[in-house]
Protein backbone atom coordinates (compact mmCIF):
# COMPACT_ATOMS: atom_id res chain seq x y z
CA UNK A 1 0.00 0.00 0.00
CA UNK A 2 0.92 3.57 -0.87
CA UNK A 3 1.13 6.01 2.70
CA UNK A 4 3.13 9.18 0.77
CA UNK A 5 0.38 10.64 -1.80
CA UNK A 6 3.01 9.49 -4.69
CA UNK A 7 1.88 7.16 -6.54
CA UNK A 8 3.39 4.61 -9.32
CA UNK A 9 2.57 4.59 -13.01
CA UNK A 10 1.25 1.10 -12.23
CA UNK A 11 -0.31 2.00 -8.96
CA UNK A 12 -2.41 4.48 -10.45
CA UNK A 13 -3.50 2.48 -13.03
CA UNK A 14 -4.57 0.36 -10.43
CA UNK A 15 -6.54 3.52 -8.32
CA UNK A 16 -8.09 3.52 -12.03
CA UNK A 17 -9.32 0.31 -12.60
CA UNK A 18 -10.57 0.21 -8.78
CA UNK A 19 -12.14 3.45 -9.43
CA UNK A 20 -13.91 1.82 -12.48
CA UNK A 21 -15.24 -0.81 -10.99
CA UNK A 22 -16.90 0.52 -7.92
CA UNK A 23 -18.22 3.13 -9.96
CA UNK A 24 -20.33 0.21 -11.85
CA UNK A 25 -21.53 -1.04 -8.16
CA UNK A 26 -25.18 0.14 -7.44
CA UNK A 27 -24.65 0.71 -3.50
CA UNK A 28 -21.81 2.90 -4.62
CA UNK A 29 -23.68 4.62 -6.78
CA UNK A 30 -26.80 4.84 -3.85
CA UNK A 31 -24.24 6.16 -1.50
CA UNK A 32 -23.00 9.10 -4.15
CA UNK A 33 -26.81 9.81 -4.85
CA UNK A 34 -27.23 9.86 -0.71
CA UNK A 35 -23.73 12.84 -0.11
CA UNK A 36 -25.68 14.75 -3.37
CA UNK A 37 -28.96 14.88 -1.41
CA UNK A 38 -26.63 15.94 1.81
CA UNK A 39 -25.42 18.58 0.13
CA UNK A 40 -28.48 19.97 -0.93
CA UNK A 41 -29.75 20.07 2.52
CA UNK A 42 -27.07 21.88 3.51
CA UNK A 43 -26.89 24.30 0.41
CA UNK A 44 -30.57 25.54 1.03
CA UNK A 45 -29.85 25.68 4.64
CA UNK A 46 -27.41 28.44 4.13
CA UNK A 47 -29.67 30.36 1.32
CA UNK A 48 -32.14 30.69 3.76
CA UNK A 49 -29.86 31.64 5.82
CA UNK A 50 -28.89 34.33 3.74
CA UNK A 51 -32.60 35.03 3.31
CA UNK A 52 -33.14 35.61 6.67
CA UNK A 53 -30.81 38.80 6.93
CA UNK A 54 -31.72 39.91 4.08
CA UNK A 55 -35.08 40.12 5.42
CA UNK A 56 -34.10 41.38 8.97
CA UNK A 57 -30.66 43.04 8.67
CA UNK A 58 -30.80 44.22 4.85
CA UNK A 59 -27.59 42.44 3.93
CA UNK A 60 -26.27 39.43 2.45
CA UNK A 61 -23.55 38.00 4.40
CA UNK A 62 -22.95 35.10 2.08
CA UNK A 63 -21.21 35.95 -1.39
CA UNK A 64 -21.21 32.92 -3.08
CA UNK A 65 -21.87 29.16 -2.80
CA UNK A 66 -19.93 26.41 -4.32
CA UNK A 67 -20.27 22.69 -4.16
CA UNK A 68 -18.52 20.05 -4.88
CA UNK A 69 -18.55 16.22 -4.64
CA UNK A 70 -15.29 13.92 -4.95
CA UNK A 71 -14.35 11.94 -7.71
CA UNK A 72 -14.18 8.06 -7.65
CA UNK A 73 -10.61 8.04 -7.93
CA UNK A 74 -10.30 10.78 -5.33
CA UNK A 75 -12.32 8.11 -3.04
CA UNK A 76 -9.86 5.39 -4.03
CA UNK A 77 -6.56 7.73 -3.73
CA UNK A 78 -7.54 8.40 -0.15
CA UNK A 79 -8.38 5.03 0.81
CA UNK A 80 -5.05 3.71 -0.48
CA UNK A 81 -3.27 6.55 1.19
CA UNK A 82 -5.44 5.16 4.38
CA UNK A 83 -4.84 1.76 3.66
CA UNK A 84 -7.95 1.50 4.02
CA UNK A 85 -10.16 -1.44 2.45
CA UNK A 86 -12.04 -0.51 -0.76
CA UNK A 87 -15.44 -1.24 -0.05
CA UNK A 88 -18.61 1.22 0.24
CA UNK A 89 -18.88 0.55 3.84
CA UNK A 90 -15.47 1.61 4.12
CA UNK A 91 -16.11 4.67 2.45
CA UNK A 92 -18.57 5.68 4.45
CA UNK A 93 -17.21 4.60 7.71
CA UNK A 94 -14.10 6.57 6.90
CA UNK A 95 -14.42 9.06 4.29
CA UNK A 96 -16.02 12.60 5.38
CA UNK A 97 -15.23 15.24 2.83
CA UNK A 98 -16.96 13.32 -0.33
CA UNK A 99 -20.03 16.17 -0.16
CA UNK A 100 -18.12 19.36 0.31
CA UNK A 101 -19.82 23.05 0.39
CA UNK A 102 -17.84 26.12 0.16
CA UNK A 103 -19.40 29.15 1.94
CA UNK A 104 -17.88 32.68 0.68
CA UNK A 105 -18.45 35.54 2.40
CA UNK A 106 -17.54 39.77 2.45
CA UNK A 107 -16.36 39.70 6.10
CA UNK A 108 -14.48 37.29 8.95
CA UNK A 109 -17.33 38.48 11.08
CA UNK A 110 -19.92 36.45 8.56
CA UNK A 111 -17.75 33.16 8.65
CA UNK A 112 -18.66 33.07 12.56
CA UNK A 113 -21.72 34.15 12.31
CA UNK A 114 -23.31 32.11 9.50
CA UNK A 115 -21.26 29.14 11.36
CA UNK A 116 -23.17 29.99 14.82
CA UNK A 117 -26.84 29.67 13.22
CA UNK A 118 -26.26 26.68 11.17
CA UNK A 119 -24.92 24.79 14.25
CA UNK A 120 -27.83 26.17 16.20
CA UNK A 121 -30.03 24.01 13.93
CA UNK A 122 -31.21 20.87 15.80
CA UNK A 123 -31.05 18.83 12.58
CA UNK A 124 -27.22 19.24 12.30
CA UNK A 125 -24.54 17.17 13.88
CA UNK A 126 -21.29 18.97 14.96
CA UNK A 127 -18.72 16.20 13.84
CA UNK A 128 -15.40 18.35 13.72
CA UNK A 129 -13.99 21.97 13.65
CA UNK A 130 -11.13 22.52 12.40
CA UNK A 131 -10.19 26.72 12.45
CA UNK A 132 -7.77 27.44 10.13
CA UNK A 133 -8.28 31.04 10.40
CA UNK A 134 -7.13 31.56 14.05
CA UNK A 135 -4.68 28.90 13.45
CA UNK A 136 -3.20 29.24 9.83
CA UNK A 137 -1.66 26.36 8.45
CA UNK A 138 1.93 26.68 7.65
CA UNK A 139 1.31 27.79 4.07
CA UNK A 140 -1.05 30.40 5.19
CA UNK A 141 -3.92 28.71 4.09
CA UNK A 142 -6.95 30.24 6.38
CA UNK A 143 -10.81 28.82 6.27
CA UNK A 144 -13.46 27.71 8.84
CA UNK A 145 -13.72 24.13 7.91
CA UNK A 146 -16.84 21.95 9.81
CA UNK A 147 -17.61 18.30 9.39
CA UNK A 148 -21.33 17.90 10.20
CA UNK A 149 -23.58 15.79 9.76
CA UNK A 150 -27.22 16.08 8.17
CA UNK A 151 -30.38 14.11 7.92
CA UNK A 152 -31.75 13.33 4.42
CA UNK A 153 -34.89 11.60 4.17
CA UNK A 154 -35.49 8.86 2.04
CA UNK A 155 -38.66 6.23 1.23
CA UNK A 156 -38.57 4.17 4.75
CA UNK A 157 -35.49 5.89 6.28
CA UNK A 158 -34.11 8.69 7.68
CA UNK A 159 -30.13 8.70 7.19
CA UNK A 160 -27.38 10.47 8.73
CA UNK A 161 -24.54 11.82 6.32
CA UNK A 162 -21.28 13.57 6.60
CA UNK A 163 -20.63 16.93 4.59
CA UNK A 164 -17.62 18.98 5.01
CA UNK A 165 -18.22 22.70 5.17
CA UNK A 166 -15.75 25.40 4.53
CA UNK A 167 -16.06 28.96 5.24
CA UNK A 168 -13.93 31.97 3.87
CA UNK A 169 -13.66 35.41 2.89
CA UNK A 170 -13.26 35.96 -0.60
CA UNK A 171 -9.76 37.38 0.10
CA UNK A 172 -9.14 34.09 1.46
CA UNK A 173 -10.57 32.06 -1.09
CA UNK A 174 -8.66 33.66 -3.85
CA UNK A 175 -5.60 33.43 -2.32
CA UNK A 176 -6.98 29.53 -1.78
CA UNK A 177 -7.36 29.65 -5.29
CA UNK A 178 -4.02 30.30 -6.30
CA UNK A 179 -2.13 28.77 -3.76
CA UNK A 180 -3.75 25.22 -5.30
CA UNK A 181 -2.76 25.69 -8.91
CA UNK A 182 0.66 26.67 -7.46
CA UNK A 183 0.58 22.81 -5.27
CA UNK A 184 -0.86 21.27 -8.51
CA UNK A 185 2.04 22.32 -10.78
CA UNK A 186 4.97 22.23 -8.46
CA UNK A 187 6.55 19.62 -9.51
CA UNK A 188 7.07 21.10 -12.76
CA UNK A 189 7.83 24.88 -11.26
CA UNK A 190 11.93 25.68 -11.26
CA UNK A 191 10.53 28.52 -8.21
CA UNK A 192 7.79 26.89 -6.62
CA UNK A 193 9.51 27.20 -3.20
CA UNK A 194 10.03 30.85 -3.74
CA UNK A 195 6.75 30.94 -5.05
CA UNK A 196 4.99 29.54 -1.72
CA UNK A 197 7.22 32.04 0.45
CA UNK A 198 5.27 34.92 -1.68
CA UNK A 199 1.88 33.26 -1.20
CA UNK A 200 2.83 33.12 2.82
CA UNK A 201 3.51 36.88 2.63
CA UNK A 202 0.30 37.79 0.63
CA UNK A 203 -1.55 35.44 3.15
CA UNK A 204 -0.35 37.42 6.14
CA UNK A 205 -1.44 40.95 3.84
CA UNK A 206 -4.76 39.55 3.29
CA UNK A 207 -5.47 38.94 6.73
CA UNK A 208 -4.51 41.95 7.62
CA UNK A 209 -6.57 43.37 4.52
CA UNK A 210 -9.70 41.65 5.84
CA UNK A 211 -9.49 42.93 9.29
CA UNK A 212 -8.96 46.25 7.79
CA UNK A 213 -12.37 45.84 5.82
CA UNK A 214 -14.37 44.59 8.66
CA UNK A 215 -13.32 47.80 10.65
CA UNK A 216 -14.64 49.99 8.03
CA UNK A 217 -17.91 48.30 7.92
CA UNK A 218 -18.15 47.99 11.53
CA UNK A 219 -17.70 51.91 11.12
CA UNK A 220 -20.19 52.08 8.27
CA UNK A 221 -22.92 49.91 10.79
CA UNK A 222 -21.94 51.77 13.48
CA UNK A 223 -20.91 48.74 14.99
CA UNK A 224 -18.65 48.34 18.12
CA UNK A 225 -15.12 46.75 16.81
Amino acid sequence: MQSTGVYEPHELEQIENIAKMILQENQFRTLMAYYRSAMMEIETKFNVLNEYFSVTQDRNPIETIKSRMKSPKSIIKKLWRKELPFTVESIEKNIRDIAGVRVICAFPEDVYLLAEYLLKQDDITLVRVKDYIKNPKKTGYRSLHLIVQVPIFLANEKRMVHVEIQLRTIAMDFWASLEHKMQYKKDTLDNAQEIAEELKVCAEKITQLDQMMQNIHNRIEQKPY
